[in-house]
């Protein structure tokens, strides 16, 4: 099992004290929320909370993440990031591919790629996407963020996406990790097909081994379970040792820890209270764990 810090929805000054605190402490990872804007007026909602509200949201602070993994990377040497999840596909992939790109070689390839559709439809509308054909978007964009990475001239012809043949240097000496958001039966096959792990948002026990045996059960269909294959939960059962272990079985490879409930509104805590806590939580279980 490995572990992961969650850092975002918090002061800008907190990030980089965090991710080396987080470091030093012997976490694993870092993870990293995705928001571009909290729209005046919505009518989406949201799956991953008891209401669909998105009000937990509103005046909450968020970076750009891929910044935010910038800065962090600069300041540590070791510890790896992945966002939790980047909403792909109101972005140009080729745009994001070229900061992709430059943040494995800044890093040293510490970039896990956790991407996303977005469950809101105002995401699209505030950038000028169109909310249908969402999921095919998607993809072509993952086919298009794989293919320029090889260094080599890469074209792509889709129903959606028409990109001329282009190269981009330098390219990464490894290819990113892409990790797939979604709870839903598309998402899951979606990461059984194509994806290199996936991110669970939020689930009870119950729930989380459903997901799991879906995705073994695709990843059999489609012929990718000897492919190295990372899933990624929230951390509410690692808090106690049989907990850890208990993940462990059921094929959790990364746990997210964190010590706030942003969907209760639950006030964010001091840098120094949030390194308090987050040495407590390597103390008390990720070095018993390693011994």
């Amino acid at each position: 099992m490995r572990f992961s810090y969650q850092v975002g929805m918090s002061d800008a000054d907190h990030y980089l004290p965090l991710a080396k605190a987080a470091e030093a402490a012997g976490y694993d990872g870092i993870t990293i929320p995705d928001s571009i804007c909290y729209p005046q007026e919505c009518s989406s909602k949201y799956p991953y909370n008891k209401d669909g509200s998105r009000e937990f949201l509103e005046s909450v602070p968020f970076l750009e993440s891929l910044i935010a993994v910038s800065a962090m990377a600069a300041v540590t040497d070791t510890i790896r990031f992945a966002t939790f999840v980047y909403k792909l596909a109101v972005r140009q992939a080729p745009v994001v591919a070229k900061q992709v790109q430059s943040i494995q070689q800044l890093s040293g390839n510490r970039f896990d790629f956790g991407v996303g559709i977005s469950p809101w439809e105002e995401d699209f509308a505030v950038c000028g996407i169109p909310w249908e054909r969402r999921g095919k978007r998607f993809d072509e964009q993952l086919a298009i963020l794989r293919g320029l990475e090889s260094g080599e001239f890469f074209s792509f012809e889709g129903e959606l996406h028409s990109m001329p043949a282009n190269k981009m240097c330098p390219a990464p000496t490894a290819p990113t990790p892409i990790l797939m958001g979604g709870h839903s039966d598309p998402a899951l096959k979606r990461a059984a097909r194509v994806g290199d792990g996936w991110m669970c948002a939020g689930a009870d026990m119950s729930q989380l081994t459903d997901y799991i045996t879906k995705l073994k059960q695709w990843r059999e269909e489609y012929g990718t379970v000897d492919r190295p294959f990372k899933i990624f939960t929230t951390g509410q059962n690692a808090f106690t040792p049989a907990g850890i272990a208990e993940l462990e079985a059921l094929g959790v490879t990364d746990v997210v820890i964190a010590f706030r409930n942003v969907y209760e509104l639950e006030p964010d805590h001091s840098l120094e209270k949030k390194i308090q806590m987050l040495n407590w939580y390597a103390t008390e279980f990720i070095g018993p764990h390693r011994a």
